[in-house]
């Protein structure tokens, strides 16, 4: 990848494209083509009532709970990897400090454009077409880094290289705040359907259920600190590391 592009936030009418972005990573076209790539996927699931239904209700929980770790008020740069459906990075913008900077990263021009037509335009948000797993910025950059759903969609290797790029790019003593799935407790109801899902439509995911998030983390790379907090009987957990 050569680098990112800084596209301001604005209609998708009206947003340009870069003749050199980042291709597609074939994963992304094999197995979440229908969520994500493919046009239709985003008039299906830019629905507020679906993306809550998809986590059982906990939609609003999980995205206030994520944003409250990031504060009140959002001071400083914070970068939110990969867009997101719904209302989460409306909510994270109105949270902005005055002269706070937001940085939103996706490798899909597509995603891009869909979320830039849920902002306002703003000065402080910019929307960077990029890969999550080789961030073309220097290191220390981000004083927050938020990761919302995005890990169970990426195969190991990537997974582990996203990580890698959160904790280079958060400053020391810098925030990275994760939201993902987590292994439910057995008796939870949702536990064979969600295992099936798993197994028809997201393989990657089943690897929070047999490791915890934090053993996908560099090894050379150990944060400050870090406190796990788990929802709706374990199915979902929130990660906040320190570095």
């Amino acid at each position: 990848m050569s680098g990112l592009l800084s596209v301001a936030v604005e209609k998708p009418e009206s947003g340009q494209v870069s003749p050199h972005e980042p291709p597609v990573p074939r994963y992304l076209e094999q197995v979440y083509w229908w969520a994500y790539v493919h046009p239709k996927a985003v008039h299906v699931f830019e629905r507020e009532w679906l993306v809550n239904a998809i986590l059982f209700g906990n939609y609003g929980r999980l995205r206030d709970d994520a944003l409250a770790d990031l504060g009140a008020d959002v001071s400083g740069h914070t970068l939110q990897v990969a867009c997101a459906y719904g209302n989460l990075t409306a909510r994270l913008q109105q949270r902005l400090a005055p002269d706070a900077q937001l940085d939103v990263v996706d490798i899909l021009p597509i995603q891009l454009k869909n979320l830039a037509a849920k902002l306002p335009v703003d000065p402080r948000v910019a929307l960077l077409h990029g890969d999550s797993s080789k961030l073309a910025c220097a290191d220390a950059r981000y004083d927050q880094v938020l990761l919302f759903f995005l890990l169970h969609e990426q195969p190991e290797a990537v997974r582990r290289a996203t990580l890698a790029e959160a904790m280079r790019v958060v400053r020391p003593g810098g925030k990275v705040v994760i939201v993902d799935y987590h292994r439910p407790s057995r008796w939870h109801p949702m536990r064979a359907l969600m295992r099936l899902v798993f197994r028809r439509l997201e393989p990657y995911a089943i690897d929070l259920w047999r490791h915890e998030l934090a053993e996908f983390m560099p090894a050379d790379v150990k944060p400050a600190s870090l406190s796990k907090r788990t929802y709706f009987g374990g199915l979902y957990q929130k990660l906040v590391l320190i570095r």
